[in-house]
């Protein structure tokens, strides 16, 4: 049976445009395993919290055990162990990641638990596995746009690999949606491009 952790980070629900590339994602890792179980987790509708004192403090102490200040960060970690695939449905936001992922990502992204500081760099302590990125913008950052405006910045997509990366997830799969906000019909062409990415990499049964 196939566990798939399926974050939504979009304010606007299940109507965003990343929402609704992934929701077909999960559709597909579910045809492929009929037995699939799906764990849904809204970062938008409930933000995991930010790094406080007694956060910092806790990573800084000594390995081993679960600190109260690291209760939440456990239970996010241990969600994210028991995946065999993540789907990750995001907006880009000012050429970044919204606030409610990166309060994800600091939550398991923990020295000692995910990953080991070694003399050659940090090493991930989870094991690999796919990850679906699927990312919304109303503006175009893979190159220039159907008129010729020059690619806005993404400091969205290198991140998340990075992140994942860092905690021993490579096999990283990304799906882009842009200019959604530009009309219906440069929506639509978003999607079917998606579509097709998808199918080639994940094929239909």
């Amino acid at each position: 049976m196939t566990n798939i952790l399926h974050l939504r980070c979009s304010p606007r629900g299940a109507a965003a445009f990343s929402s609704r590339m992934a929701e077909e994602v999960v559709a597909r890792l579910v045809q492929r395993d009929k037995a699939a179980e799906v764990v849904f987790r809204d970062l938008s509708a409930q933000p995991p919290p930010l790094i406080d004192a007694g956060f910092s403090a806790a990573i800084l102490g000594p390995p081993g055990g679960t600190p109260p200040a690291l209760a939440v960060s456990e239970a996010l970690i241990q969600e994210l162990e028991a995946a065999d695939v993540l789907v990750i449905a995001t907006p880009m936001h000012n050429y970044g990641v919204p606030a409610v992922l990166k309060a994800w990502v600091d939550q398991i992204v923990r020295i000692h638990r995910t990953f080991a500081s070694t003399p050659g760099g940090k090493v991930g302590k989870l094991r690999d596995r796919p990850a679906w990125l699927v990312v919304a913008s109303g503006g175009w950052f893979s190159g220039p746009s159907p008129a010729g405006t020059p690619a806005q910045p993404d400091f969205l997509t290198g991140y998340v690999r990075a992140v994942l990366s860092t905690i021993g997830i490579f096999d990283v799969h990304v799906l882009t949606l842009e200019g959604v906000t530009r009309g219906a019909d440069i929506a639509e062409a978003a999607f079917v491009r998606a579509r097709g990415v998808l199918e080639r990499e994940l094929p239909g049964m």
